[in-house]
């Protein structure tokens, strides 16, 4: 394997890390722990200090963490944040250096995507999009699904890093810059689809007196079983709408899904309706439960409380 894709190594390789929410926080924290030099950058607190504890070092401004890393690695809400953090005031371009790797594990537009990559490109720098699926969860144990867009060396240059934070197997390039956004867009069409579908077999399964969880068992047993059923119909169950992921970045993504299919003429009429019932949640002010209260919006149309287990009757959602 040549220098240029000679997987980087932790002892001797530094990794900027900017965004500490909900998911970037465990995800950097694996990384410390796999034996990475971490600087961080977040505008909370309280996880920049909980990182410096774990041995992490602080930087104030984006442009500090890049001029102290190998890698830069960003988490972030959206399309306008990836952009002001990258290419705005004290922003990473000011200060990265030529042959750093930038990471965007967010999910943006894959327009912006490309925009971005090209002035990292007239930077010396490579940008990858790099989209993750799996959750908190996944987050906090290393086992998320990422799907990368851009440059094969550069993919295999940080391998370890993402290792660190993935799980190996699930590891996929899709393709060029841009082709990770592209994954993740069709990732979560198929659980905004799946999950409303979920959520309606469950309400008829309960409005019909039928023992909800008995029907979800059944259900996982055969072709009808999936990881939304398995994950999230245990939630919607429990009636458990902590957030893992938040409704209102599940918005976020599908607006997202909306402009990309309509930039290809690609019609998706299933996807519309789930859209609009993330987007009858967020309105009654639950963006910030976790995206399975989706249910939530069908257990009210249907005249059921906000759990499928018949222990909570009142149509309150």
């Amino acid at each position: 394997m040549s220098a240029v894709t000679a997987p980087i190594a932790p002892a001797t390789t530094s990794v900027g890390f900017i965004g500490l929410g909900l998911m970037g926080r465990p995800m950097a924290l694996n990384l410390r722990q796999a034996g990475f030099r971490l600087v961080v950058h977040s505008r909370s607190r309280p996880p920049v200090e909980a990182l410096v504890a774990a041995g992490a070092a602080e930087a104030a401004t984006p442009a500090a963490v890049a001029a102290q890393a190998d890698v830069v690695i960003t988490m972030l809400p959206d399309s306008p944040d990836v952009d002001r953090v990258l290419r705005g005031p004290s922003g990473v371009f000011e200060a990265v250096r030529p042959r750093t790797v930038v990471v965007d594990m967010s999910t943006i537009s894959p327009v912006l995507t490309r925009e971005l990559a090209a002035e990292a490109a007239s930077r010396g720098a490579t940008l990858l999009d790099a989209p993750v699926s799996g959750g908190e969860i996944g987050a906090v144990e290393g086992t998320l699904s990422v799907m990368v867009g851009g440059d094969a060396d550069a993919v295999e240059r940080v391998r370890p890093i993402l290792e660190a934070m993935g799980h190996r197997d699930r590891i996929t390039r899709i393709g060029g810059s841009g082709a990770g956004q592209l994954a993740k867009v069709c990732n979560q069409m198929v659980i905004a689809a799946t999950l409303a579908g979920v959520s309606e077999a469950l309400a008829l399964a309960h409005k019909a007196g039928v023992d909800v969880a008995a029907v979800r068992r059944a259900l996982l047993g055969g072709f009808a079983a999936s990881r939304v059923l398995e994950v999230h119909g245990e939630r919607i169950l429990a009636g458990n709408y902590r957030p893992g992921f938040r409704a209102a970045l599940f918005h976020k993504d599908l607006r997202i899904a909306s402009e990309t299919l309509g930039a290809h003429g690609v019609p998706a009429p299933v996807g519309a309706a789930a859209q609009q019932l993330v987007t009858a949640l967020v309105a009654a002010g639950r963006g910030g439960d976790d995206y399975s209260a989706l249910a939530t919006v069908i257990f009210g149309l249907a005249g059921l409380g906000t759990r499928a287990d018949g222990r909570a009757l009142t149509a309150d959602c």
